[in-house]
């Protein structure tokens, strides 16, 4: 059995600046099934937030599964040093 060591490193969890998040939402309501009406995917919550406002005037559902996503940067502690010095010292 071959043994090996691995050396911690405290790597730097990020939101991915060049890309947009994601927002959405799907409308659940109903008795034994559920609505499935979607807001479509949007680059921030205003406009799904807008949208569940509509449909709820229109049909009175008033239940949502919402959704986020976004992309994640892991950073190694040399490269955090890096954008640090050239942002004039922050990173």
């Amino acid at each position: 059995m071959t043994r090996r060591r691995f050396r911690y490193v405290p790597f730097t969890i990020e939101q991915d600046q060049t890309a947009e998040p994601e927002y959405e939402a799907c409308c659940v309501s109903g008795d034994d099934v559920e609505c499935g009406a979607e807001s479509g995917t949007h680059s921030g919550p205003g406009p799904v937030e807008e949208w569940q406002r509509r449909h709820t005037q229109e049909t009175g559902h008033r239940r949502y599964r919402r959704d986020f996503g976004d992309y994640a940067v892991m950073r190694p502690p040399a490269e955090l040093a890096e954008l640090a010095w050239a942002n004039g010292g922050t990173a």
